[in-house]
């Protein structure tokens, strides 16, 4: 592994994930005012640290704007979407344990 390629799970720093997507750090500055989802962990001076998920995040922000023609408004509605799918998800699979579990209760009696 060369000296300046980092470990998949290894924090990037703004200057390392916006030359990876292509973009000035400024820009990935105003996303995390667009896109709460986006929070990098900051450390003293301000200085930004992205996790593996923010990195994604960015990187499917990046690929949507930029190659999939979609807007920041777009972009903000399909990512609260799929989040209130993922919600909706975990709600039915929450659901269904507590229903076996109660069959299972009910069978012990």
């Amino acid at each position: 592994m060369p000296a300046t390629e980092k470990a998949a799970g290894a924090l990037r720093t703004i200057g390392e994930l916006a030359a990876e997507i292509g973009r000035p750090q400024h820009i990935l500055r105003y996303w995390e005012t667009r896109f709460p989802q986006l929070k990098p962990l900051t450390r003293a001076g301000n200085r930004r640290y992205y996790r593996p998920d923010d990195v994604a995040l960015v990187r499917r922000i990046h690929q949507l704007l930029s190659e999939e023609g979609y807007t920041i408004r777009g972009v903000q509605r399909l990512l609260a979407e799929e989040k209130a799918a993922r919600g909706k998800n975990r709600t039915a699979e929450l659901q269904a344990i507590r229903d076996s579990l109660a069959e299972a209760l009910d069978a012990d009696r």
